[in-house]
């Protein structure tokens, strides 16, 4: 009797476990995959416009706080410089410092910072600076009302351009002369403003090599 029931028991067994036998995988039905949803709403939309906005130009205010930021980076950035040598880096932060002070009407600052970058231009033959550093010398001598230096600065410019064959430089001069000459009689600036942070003195003077 028990091997009966143990034989009974091990065929109900096999028969459920065996139904793979009557369903095998590769006969399965296959059906096909489902399409996805399609949705067409967007193109009813109104197509999008961008706004035409004009940003006017930002332009930044000049005041006496600024410009005196401005000036003593420009100051540092020539003293750095000046001491590791890097001379013709430094012959254009005084000719940055010179432009600032003219508009500021420190003629006499803006004439000593010229003299220093003119004198180091000449040293790296830097022509075109040169000659753009005379037209700046010149116009600060004929605001002094020293017309005659003046044009001898002009002359000097006009001669290295035609020496060096700047035909751009040399229209440059022409013009600077020829507003020179319609403006000699204009009177002179009689108030100059000096340097209240910035000391001349700090600047050391280039070496000649």
């Amino acid at each position: 009797m028990r091997y009966f029931l143990l034989i009974i028991l091990c065929a109900i067994g096999f028969n459920a476990s065996a139904q793979w036998y009557y369903k095998p995988f590769n006969k399965r039905a296959r059906y096909p995959q489902m399409a996805y949803a399609q949705s067409h709403s967007i193109k009813r939309l109104p197509p999008p416009t961008v706004a035409k906005v004009k940003i006017p130009p930002t332009t930044i205010e000049h005041t006496p706080y600024v410009m005196a930021m401005i000036e003593e980076s420009v100051m540092r950035t020539a003293q750095h410089n000046m001491r590791f040598h890097v001379y013709n880096a430094a012959s254009y932060n005084f000719s940055d410092l010179a432009q600032m002070y003219m508009k500021q009407n420190r003629l006499a600052e803006a004439k000593w910072f010229l003299l220093q970058s003119i004198t180091i231009s000449r040293q790296q033959n830097d022509d075109r600076h040169t000659i753009a550093n005379l037209l700046d010398l010149a116009a600060v001598k004929a605001d002094y009302g020293d017309y005659a230096q003046a044009k001898q600065d002009l002359a000097e410019a006009r001669q290295l351009a035609v020496s060096r064959g700047l035909t751009y430089d040399l229209a440059l001069v022409e013009k600077k002369t020829r507003y020179l000459q319609d403006n000699k009689f204009k009177t002179p600036h009689s108030e100059t403003r000096f340097a209240e942070t910035a000391d001349a003195g700090t600047i050391t003077k280039p070496v000649n090599k």
